[in-house]
């Protein structure tokens, strides 16, 4: 990609690694046909596909339900100068079906806010892209030493 800047291509499978240990991501979408980004918490399900849940009432649900939308984690350490960056492009649907609803309840994430009457989305991994900045492994490092802030 740019490994003359420090930018690396990750492959599909490390992509879904590295997402799986980030506990917020952002939804990228189209709000009155301007980008838009919201941060939200999600999961990765056992197919790959990314799990958010959000109120019903939310006007995310109005946003991307059925849209193709982009969704972007990361960890970024500034002070070693290392990171990973994951896009994970595909189409949202809300989650429908009455048993994969009480298995997402148990088991999905959380959000913000729970109230009884919150939907998951799942949106499907058609493209994913990932880029590894500088030496990831100074961030994995940077984890262990003792007063280290993230």
């Amino acid at each position: 990609m740019y490994p003359m800047y420090g930018v690396r291509e990750i492959d599909r499978r490390e992509c879904l690694r590295l997402l799986a240990t980030a506990p917020v991501g952002r939804i990228v979408h189209t709000c009155h046909a301007l980008p838009a980004v919201l941060p939200v918490p999600f999961c990765l399900d056992a197919d790959s596909a990314v799990v958010v849940r959000t109120s019903a009432t939310s006007q995310l649900v109005s946003a991307i339900d059925r849209a193709v939308v982009a969704f972007q984690a990361d960890e970024v350490d500034p002070a070693v100068r290392s990171g990973w960056s994951v896009v994970v492009t595909g189409r949202a649907t809300v989650v429908t079906d009455p048993a994969e609803y009480e298995r997402l309840r148990g088991s999905g994430p959380r959000s913000w806010r729970t109230s009884r009457h919150d939907i998951f989305f799942r949106i499907e991994p058609e493209l994913v892209t990932g880029t590894e900045l500088g030496e990831r492994r100074r961030v994995h490092e940077a984890r262990r030493t003792p007063g280290n802030v993230m």
